[in-house]
């Protein structure tokens, strides 16, 4: 074979040879070409996944908070209203009831007792003074020697028999509504007499205590309540259910007083006592204890405020330690679960391509 021939040979070879390597490129970049189309429109859910994701995961930063302070609750005491729950300028009966055993003793008081104390009162004065205008001795000068008569005795052995009989009926019934056992979820309130202040403990709540001393006369005055009978921190009950109330002495006897809600238990050392209140009305009801229990027994006065359940509540939330039923259940945004699963289908579908 001539030179000439070996190449154009070579020349053949060589134009297959680049023929077969522009194939495989065009076939290689092709293929890269085709795999990259698909490859540019995923970034576009990633970048909105990742917008969308950020103002989701600030809001999901931003509910706990908002659920915290929610949780801590917001409370403003109750201005009393004057002549309520508290004593009254030259007042000279009981004071105004908010209780219905306290109704109720002042029905028995008002209907039953007054006019038969009354009534008798005057009966007898009206016997003292015919006896002494009609048997002294210048009108009468002559005794009788009358030794007995027995209309006279089975008339005033009876007539007192039914009057006790009509006092004693209404009386154990009053007596008995007093000591009826707390219903099944009561709230709860444990009052500890200490010299000289008042602890209150809500065990129902979380068990915190209150601690209640009296105000200056003058701190009373700035607030707008009654001298003597302010205090800074009271008791708080909601208005309208039944409260049970137990009471105990740390050191010696006190007695936990208010008039204005026919109630007082004695607090005594090493003993619970226990009674229902009930308060119709929300407001603030002021007493004071009544068992002579040291040198400053006069300057532990009580302030109870009846609150609505919600705002009851609400004051429970701001006291440490404070709760009110099961704790709430997390926040969930519904916008942040999408926002989060977006990328993690970007990254699921990248290694696919």
């Amino acid at each position: 074979m001539s030179l000439a021939d070996t190449a154009r040979s070579m020349g053949k070879a060589f134009r297959s040879y680049g023929r077969t390597l522009g194939i495989a490129a065009a076939l290689t970049f092709g293929t890269q070409a085709l795999a990259a189309a698909p490859a540019a429109p995923v970034d576009a859910p990633v970048v909105a996944a990742s917008e969308s994701a950020a103002p989701a995961a600030a809001a999901a930063e931003a509910a706990p908070a908002t659920a915290t302070v929610a949780d801590k609750g917001s409370y403003t005491p109750m201005a009393p209203t004057p002549g309520k729950g508290q004593p009254v300028d030259k007042g000279w009966t009981f004071q105004d009831q908010y209780s219905p055993v306290g109704e109720q003793g002042l029905w028995m008081h008002d209907v039953i007792l007054m006019p038969i104390i009354v009534a008798i009162s005057i009966f007898v004065l009206i016997l003292l003074v015919v006896v002494a205008a009609r048997f002294n001795k210048r009108a009468n000068p002559v005794a009788s020697k009358t030794s007995h008569n027995t209309l006279i005795e089975v008339v005033w052995t009876l007539v007192p028999v039914l009057i006790l009989v009509v006092i004693a009926v209404p009386s154990i019934r009053l007596l008995a509504q007093q000591y009826e056992p707390a219903p099944k979820g009561a709230v709860t309130v444990k009052v500890t007499g200490y010299q000289w202040y008042w602890g209150y403990t809500y065990p129902d709540n979380g068990g915190f205590e209150v601690i209640s001393n009296m105000l200056t006369e003058e701190e009373a005055l700035k607030k707008g309540e009654p001298g003597h009978l302010a205090v800074d921190n009271r008791m708080v009950v909601p208005v309208g259910e039944p409260i049970r109330i137990q009471t105990i002495g740390s050191d010696v006897i006190h007695a936990f007083a208010v008039p204005s809600l026919w109630f007082k238990l004695d607090a005594v050392p090493g003993r619970i006592n226990e009674k229902v209140l009930f308060i119709k009305e929300p407001g603030v009801y002021y007493g004071q204890c009544s068992e002579l229990c040291g040198a400053r027994h006069g300057y532990m006065p009580i302030a109870v405020e009846a609150l609505p359940r919600d705002k009851f509540e609400a004051w429970v939330k701001t006291q440490p330690g404070g709760t009110v039923g099961p704790a709430a259940p997390a926040v969930v945004t519904p916008a942040a679960a999408p926002a989060a699963a977006a990328p993690e289908a970007a990254a699921s579908e990248a290694p696919a391509a």
